[in-house]
């Protein structure tokens, strides 16, 4: 069996690492780089930066934490904000990152997964779905959603609906179908996040995390809502995880990464020590 992976999250604004509840009510939370060492002395598996604050002027700020943290770290990390072609991609890659990760330009044009893919591999194609519960969806569907009817919430569904815009955008689709979508299209893995557990440290959505962990074959990391090493066992156990991202329990020191795979082993969870 493949071993489970504690993923620390770096939210990244304006070269500063923040934190919120939800999405909001962002405070800072330390130095990028300085911040990947401490989880790479901790033996962190990998480590994912998401550039909140993504536009065209501050491409250049995460590019240079990236290049920073590339010459400073040995884990493998993955960044994900505000890419809209190709060569941003490219850019990213060549800056030092191992994967990235895609949203809202992945659901403004799902061919843009599939070039991705295509172009640098499955491997460094990280699709990142958020997602909250729903009856009937919230959103306007995008034009293109018209050839493809199984991606859309019938009026009355219970499920969970996908979002845009760092959570801003309800979109109308089922998140579920899309995870489903995305691999088709060539994701090598999901980045999942609930919204409504998001930063409130109350455990993750395993309902969400497991449904979509069994409706696809790529690897799924579990997002929002860790509080307690507690919580990482039930996404990894019962929600079928392959990985845990957290973030507060590990940036305000609650808990180490070690206590954390320790605290996973003892429970007859497979991880690298």
């Amino acid at each position: 069996m493949l071993a489970k992976r504690i993923i620390p999250c770096l939210d990244v604004k304006d070269g500063r690492v923040v934190k919120g509840i939800s999405f909001v009510n962002l405070r800072d939370a330390g130095d990028p780089v300085d911040n990947a060492l401490y989880y790479d002395e901790q033996g962190a598996d990998e480590l994912v930066f998401l550039d909140i604050t993504a536009s065209h002027e501050k491409r250049n700020i995460i590019l240079d934490v990236v290049r920073k943290t590339a010459e400073e770290v040995f884990m493998p990390f993955t960044v994900g904000g505000g890419l809209k072609t190709p060569d941003d991609i490219r850019e990213l890659l060549k800056a030092g990152c191992d994967k990235v990760s895609i949203n809202t330009s992945a659901v403004k044009d799902p061919a843009f997964v599939q070039k991705g893919a295509e172009r640098f591999g499955s491997q460094c194609i990280v699709v990142a779905i958020d997602a909250k519960r729903t009856v009937g969806g919230k959103g306007a569907p995008p034009e293109w959603a018209q050839y493809h009817p199984e991606l859309l919430i019938p009026e009355g569904k219970e499920t969970w609906e996908l979002y845009i815009h760092g959570g801003r955008t309800p979109m109308g689709l089922d998140a579920i179908e899309w995870a489903k979508f995305m691999e088709r299209l060539g994701a090598g893995e999901i980045l999942l996040t609930s919204m409504d557990r998001d930063g409130r440290k109350d455990g993750y959505d395993i309902a969400l995390t497991r449904t979509v962990s069994e409706a696809v074959t790529i690897p799924v990391i579990a997002s929002g809502g860790a509080g307690t090493l507690e919580h990482l066992y039930e996404a990894l156990s019962e929600g079928k995880a392959d990985a845990v991202l957290a973030a507060s329990i590990f940036h305000y020191r609650e808990h180490s990464i070690r206590e954390a795979k320790e605290f996973l082993r003892a429970r007859g969870v497979p991880v690298r020590l």
